[in-house]
């Protein structure tokens, strides 16, 4: 190499000692993408906070559309992904759900920020 030339950091492991905190692995960051999507949505977060908000702790769907002034399937379809990123419980009584938040759901969340 002349003298003229700078080493590539990338090619010379000295000048770059790798990080401390290894990155984020693929497994996790889809999982964390998958909450974040889930709360990327006004409707969704206005859903999760009708539910915490809940006297029971617990929200039916029939209570959810008139507050969001959304069709009954427009919100059964942002709880679906509430439940599927794991921040919702869905519980199935005779013809309607009633949702809960899944306990500890939100710290993991804010959780998954802090770790980035």
């Amino acid at each position: 190499m002349k003298a003229s030339q700078t080493p590539d950091p990338a090619l010379d492991p000295s000048c770059c000692p790798p990080p401390a905190n290894p990155a984020l692995g693929a497994g996790d960051a889809k999982e964390a993408a998958l909450v974040f999507k889930a709360l990327s949505d006004p409707n969704r977060l206005r859903l999760l906070s009708l539910v915490k908000a809940g006297e029971s702790g617990e929200q039916c769907v029939c209570d959810l559309t008139e507050p969001l002034d959304l069709g009954q399937p427009t919100v059964s379809h942002h709880l679906k992904v509430l439940v599927d990123a794991g921040l919702l419980h869905r519980e199935k009584r005779g013809t309607w759900a009633y949702y809960s938040v899944v306990p500890g759901a939100l710290e993991r969340a804010a959780g998954l920020v802090t770790a980035l």
